[in-house]
């Protein structure tokens, strides 16, 4: 089976990012998404660590060690940035001020139960950041993960298993396998990733991936 890249996995989430949207990345390759937007779209992107207007990613030498995101990444700000502190911050995510937040998980299930911040291993301790407060304010979340695990277990399931984010919140799930809505019936394919079949990504995926409408 085909597997896109983490990279080519952003460049095709970016490709749903409307112009004019206010979108939240998260920690990790969440914050890919934004090389690979079209340049011709305006997007603002948020930070929960105070910032609305994150720029790209400077360029060697220019680093400024005060200007980070949320995961800790040197940042450039855009024309327009603001600064705040983080009530004010998590009161734009919990407020509906963000449309698009983009976030990692653990698991997934069928119901749109999001599990992001612990798997109850006591080698990996659990990770709370602001995932929950962006579940009850944001519209729209997106999920870009891995389709399985390393040992190739299922990660987009029935029910999770692991601790959940929230509950009911997740619109689509972008994994290096295919793109799934989540609706009232189940996953439905919203597309494969190039050579895939669905029965074989089906193979993969512990809950039933309805065709595309």
């Amino acid at each position: 089976m085909k597997s896109l890249t983490d990279h080519e996995l952003a460049a095709r989430l970016a490709l749903d990012i409307p112009d004019g949207a206010y979108v939240n990345l998260g920690i990790g390759k969440p914050t890919y998404v934004s090389s690979y937007v079209p340049a011709d779209r305006e997007v603002l992107y948020h930070s929960e660590n105070g910032i609305i207007g994150v720029g790209p990613t400077p360029d060697l030498g220019e680093e400024d060690a005060e200007l980070i995101d949320a995961s800790k990444r040197l940042i450039t700000v855009a024309p327009g940035a603001a600064f705040f502190d983080h009530p004010e911050s998590f009161a734009i995510m919990r407020g509906g001020h963000i449309d698009i937040a983009v976030l990692g998980a653990y698991q997934v299930a069928e119901n749109g139960d999001l599990a992001n911040w612990a798997t109850m291993d006591e080698k990996f301790p659990p990770a709370v950041g602001g995932a929950m407060d962006l579940v009850v304010g944001v519209p729209q979340i997106f999920v870009m993960m891995s389709h399985v695990n390393k040992d190739g277990s299922p990660k987009v399931l029935k029910r999770c298993t692991y601790p959940l984010t929230g509950l009911g919140v997740v619109n689509r799930i972008y994994t290096d396998l295919a793109v799934l809505e989540v609706t009232a019936d189940g996953f439905r394919l919203v597309e494969l990733a190039p050579g895939n079949s669905l029965e074989e990504v089906q193979s993969v995926t512990e809950a039933r991936i309805l065709p595309p409408a």
